[in-house]
């Protein structure tokens, strides 16, 4: 499996997404496999602070793995989905830091806005590019406006453009940019692990229980809109060999 969970010291564990071939493409297994990696960081006490990153140099990563679904002909069920994003099917106390380069498109993003923090390479392209293909980001729909607001969320969903890395600090989409993201996301991992874990854990859990309770109450409108657009048939132009990173969406 191409999810890499590994200690870097310091209490601090990197969790790799290491398909750089498929620019770190999540499929089905994958997804699973990231509900899996969120349960043992729970679940460990040695792990006081997580660091998210992808491999090779092109990609955090451009989204679900349409290759898969093409063949396949089918999606991750609304759980699977949920389960794979930190804090939301899987509750994550512990504090998470995204390193974002290259390609952070679809569900890449959407793994992007569930950490704590995010840091952005310049290199960085941020991207919905849902709406124009016929699709939907569902989960981070709800997410997205509390955290750089209604109106820029809906700039972000409704033109699906990509964003620099620059520009998504200026909507607060990251919280900073550094040349090189993956180092800079470790020493601040580093400096919050050194932190209490008790207070961190509660801190976090205070600070996302709105948004928690939000995602929980609307979570059957997401599974419905994801099934009333797959009958809708209007995506399937974008199902295709993925060389088209616009292209890779939850």
């Amino acid at each position: 499996m191409s999810i890499e969970f590994q200690a870097a010291g310091d209490g601090v564990f990197v969790v790799t997404l290491n398909r750089p071939e498929r620019l770190n493409a999540l499929d089905a297994a994958h997804k699973e496999a990231l509900a899996d990696v969120w349960r043992e960081a729970e679940a460990r006490d040695d792990v006081r602070a997580l660091v998210v990153r992808g491999a090779g140099p092109k990609a955090f990563s451009a989204g679900s793995d349409f290759k898969e679904m093409k063949s396949t002909g089918r999606t991750v069920s609304t759980e699977t989905l949920a389960n794979a994003i930190p804090t939301v099917g899987v509750e994550v106390t512990k504090p998470i830091v995204a390193a974002l380069h290259g390609y952070v498109i679809g569900f890449g993003l959407t793994l992007a806005i569930h950490c704590d923090m995010r840091v952005a390479a310049p290199d960085a392209r941020l991207a919905f590019p849902e709406v124009e293909h016929g699709m939907l980001s569902g989960i981070s729909d709800i997410t997205l406006p509390g955290i750089v607001g209604e109106a820029a969320a809906l700039e972000i969903m409704l033109t699906g453009r990509a964003y620099t890395a620059e520009e998504a600090r200026e909507i607060r989409l990251v919280n900073r940019v550094a040349q090189d993201a993956y180092a800079d996301a470790l020493s601040l991992a580093r400096g919050l692990a050194a932190n209490s874990m008790h207070a961190n854990r509660l801190t976090k859990r205070l600070v996302l229980a709105e948004r928690r309770a939000t995602i929980e109450r609307h979570l059957q409108l997401v599974a419905q809109a994801r099934v009333d657009i797959t009958r809708s048939g209007r995506h399937a132009s974008v199902v295709g060999g993925g060389e088209q990173p616009r292209a890779r969406m939850d």
